[in-house]
């Protein structure tokens, strides 16, 4: 018996002495995490853009620059300028657009690359349209539009459509927005991009809005709303702005009970839907 309990002993205190005890794992810190390549970095920038986090994703924009000048990559100086650009436009820092404007024509003088023309003409549209000048916001629009059909830069050419039919409702031109939005979702199709897109419902809320049709503005920005958190998507300022002035103004225009019972009604509605009841 005794040899037995010194048998196990013997065995207990050797597997104790063999084994290694398990190392904690090492907590991911900043230090830790794998560098992101400079197209993660825009591509991060872009989505702390949406999520207004500014300050996060000048910084990034930043890193990209000072790579594409080290590296002499005109993409990487390009795609960064135009994501400060944005964040510009967040502040309505019309100097700083200005700055960032005339290196994007200095970058595409010295790579004969046109699309930076046209990615500086977009970007002064946006910024014109949330300061409130529509005269200057059209002409930039019109000019982006030229060359990126010209280019066929079709994506931008698209979104432009969308972008300008904006400035047509406040201008009161209700019959060229309408058919800017149409022609914008055409070209959706047309392009094999998705045809039942939510952003575009922006256009058309605020479209009713200002045709003073307030039950199918509401109609549209709460079926929008529902479809950007289904879709975890973040308009972009120049595209929240006429939206949050349409949630607004059909609060004044509407009693409680309407807008409960509208809201109410739209939760299986489509964007189809509402093209097709709407747009005309």
């Amino acid at each position: 018996m005794k040899n037995i309990i010194f048998l196990v002993l013997t065995t207990t205190l050797l597997t104790s002495c063999t084994s290694q005890p398990e190392k904690p794992a090492e907590p991911i810190t900043e230090e830790s995490k794998p560098e992101l390549s400079p197209k993660e970095k825009l591509k991060e920038a872009y989505q702390l853009f949406k999520e207004g986090k500014d300050e996060e994703s000048i910084k990034l924009a930043e890193e990209v620059l000072a790579i594409g000048r080290e590296t002499e990559n005109d993409t990487l100086i390009g795609k960064a300028l135009t994501s400060m650009c944005r964040n510009a436009q967040r502040k309505l820092d019309t100097t700083r657009l200005t700055e960032l404007s005339e290196e994007l024509v200095k970058l595409s003088a010295k790579s004969g690359d046109k699309s930076w023309l046209m990615y500086r003409a977009h970007m002064n549209a946006e910024m014109w349209r949330l300061v409130g000048n529509m005269n200057k916001a059209e002409s930039f629009y019109d000019e982006s539009m030229s060359i990126s059909k010209e280019l066929g830069s079709m994506g931008m050419y698209t979104i432009d459509h969308f972008n300008k039919s904006f400035v047509s409702t406040a201008k009161g031109d209700y019959k060229e927005a309408n058919s800017l939005i149409k022609r914008y979702y055409e070209l959706r199709e047309d392009n094999g991009m998705k045809p039942d897109d939510a952003y575009g419902l922006i256009a058309l809320s605020y479209l009713l809005e200002q045709k003073k049709n307030y039950k199918g503005a509401h109609e549209v920005a709460v079926v929008t709303r529902r479809l950007f958190k289904e879709q975890n998507l973040f308009p972009e300022p120049p595209d929240e702005k006429p939206l949050i002035a349409v949630e607004n103004k059909v609060k004044e225009e509407l009693e409680e009970s309407t807008l409960a019972e509208i809201a109410s009604s739209t939760d299986s509605t489509t964007v189809s839907d509402l093209l097709e009841k709407y747009l005309k």
